[in-house]
């Protein structure tokens, strides 16, 4: 999917519903493709099922409820920079009221399918670039990602309605409830190194954000699909890491090999931020 102009050469992932006033479609949730390069990506653009989608996601912990702590594992807020700083007054438009659930219990990394050799200082420019083209081009109410991180680290806010909420995100098909979803800028396909700021930026958010519910993100969360385009027919409850890759949702190869190679230490870096004992990963 195309969220760059042609001179960047790339297709990045999608949000959800559009400027387009005439289809209003109450409950439906446009989500991202995310990550599909080329045509393959545009072929594949499809809107989420025309029903809303419920809090469907219920959280199974790593250990037996009797060898859990009764003690909340929460983690700090990181630094998060606003939508102010990369969303000016040319590129925004207005859109509907952004859409809550009651908790996140799971996470989703995305990578962004980017150039990956940009100036942290340019990282305001792409996130813009990627929201035009999800707004503009595809006509979605906003940019579907939570949360963003370029490569030196920085976290930027995404979708509109609060970093402290459970914003319901536009990131995957079928699981946009009760998730967040982070994007890392660039590709990180098979042998692209990851930078370690940039991993270390996603286990801060995926600690803080899990740890409002108490989720440790080292567990395995069920979730229910709301969407026959996803890897699963809708209705149909799937286990998946409470922190996992776009991949284990639909149908993709994000977030790209080298990062996916990375999630298990991410896990256990935010475990450890969250302040749980450690496993001997990472």
């Amino acid at each position: 999917m195309r969220a760059f102009p042609r001179a960047w050469g790339k297709r990045g992932p999608r949000g959800r519903r559009g400027r387009r006033r005439a289809v209003r479609l109450p409950g439906a949730v446009l989500v991202l493709l995310g990550c599909l390069p080329g045509l393959t990506a545009v072929g594949a653009l499809v809107l989420c099922a025309r029903t809303a989608e419920g809090p469907v996601v219920q959280a199974r912990p790593a250990q037996p409820a009797a060898a859990r702590s009764a003690t909340p594992h929460h983690a700090a807020e990181p630094r998060i920079v606003p939508r102010s700083a990369w969303l000016d007054t040319t590129t925004r438009h207005s859109q509907p009221p952004p859409r809550y659930d009651d908790k996140v219990v799971a996470v989703f990394v995305h990578h962004t399918d980017s150039p990956n050799d940009y100036l942290c200082a340019d990282a305001p420019r792409i996130i813009r670039h990627l929201y035009a083209g999800q707004t503009g081009a595809r006509a979605w109410d906003d940019i579907g990602y939570n949360f963003l991180v370029d490569r030196c680290g920085t976290i930027y806010e995404g979708r509109a309605g609060g970093v402290e909420r459970a914003v319901t995100g536009a990131h995957t098909q079928g699981f946009n409830h009760r998730t967040t979803g982070i994007a890392a800028i660039g590709t990180f396909t098979a042998g692209v190194p990851v930078p370690r700021a940039m991993t270390e930026a996603i286990a801060s958010i995926a600690a803080w954000k899990l740890g409002l519910a108490d989720v440790d993100p080292r567990a395995t969360v069920t979730l229910t699909s709301s969407n026959s385009l996803s890897r699963y027919p809708a209705g149909t409850t799937a286990s998946l890491p409470a922190l996992t890759g776009h991949d284990n949702g639909y149908r993709t190869t994000c977030p790209g090999a080298a990062l996916t190679a990375e999630l298990p230490k991410i896990r256990e870096r935010a475990a450890k931020l969250q302040g749980r004992a450690a496993t001997g990963i990472g």
